[in-house]
């Protein structure tokens, strides 16, 4: 299933939680509602503006990944070169390389975790300029069923300015979103 995200630019963050209330009534859920402001004080004075989190602002998943596959590379080479160059036929065999492919693969992904950390969130690194002007960006995952809602509580918001669209979390992410607490709730006294 298809989830769509929505990014919108507002200067007022008073609209924007109108907006989530309004988009919560017609039972789209909080987690597929965001906003993005460096206006923290300002997003804490709305009660109903879900503010993206500190860790989702950063880059931490997107390079984490991208130095899991330098890692998946650099274990690679490390083991077809133990192979190669024959290190493989003495007492020791496999153990040694493999434990390094381990530690390579572990390294280069907490590296790019850790590089991840100083970077803003290759999704809203656009945003940057924006945010800067001291504007807000409101954004929403939809699914092909939600569509419609938009469409028709955008048109009761003319201060909104469309920032464009963008595949959007995964669904069944999105369902565990909403599962989870649920979950939690049932089973935890």
């Amino acid at each position: 299933m298809s989830v769509l995200r929505h990014y919108f630019i507002s200067d007022n963050l008073d609209d924007l939680e109108l907006l989530e209330e309004e988009l919560e009534r017609q039972e789209v859920e909080t987690s597929q509602i965001h906003v993005l402001s460096l206006d923290d004080s300002g997003t804490e004075n709305h009660v109903h503006l879900h503010d993206v989190s500190s860790f989702m602002k950063r880059d931490i998943v997107h390079s984490g990944e991208m130095g899991l596959l330098v890692g998946v590379i650099g274990a690679i080479v490390v083991l077809l070169c133990a192979y190669f160059f024959g290190w493989t036929n003495t007492a020791a065999g496999w153990v040694p390389f493999i434990f390094l492919s381990i530690i390579v693969l572990g390294f280069c992904t907490w590296e790019g975790g850790f590089i991840g950390i100083q970077r803003t969130n290759i999704h809203f690194k656009r945003f940057e300029e924006v945010l800067a002007e001291g504007k807000h960006v409101f954004f929403v995952d939809l699914l092909p069923e939600q569509e419609g809602i938009l469409d028709e509580l955008i048109k009761k918001h003319p201060g909104l300015e469309l920032a464009g669209t963008e595949r959007g979390t995964a669904a069944i992410i999105m369902k565990g979103q909403k599962r989870i607490p649920h979950f939690l709730r049932e089973t935890m006294p």
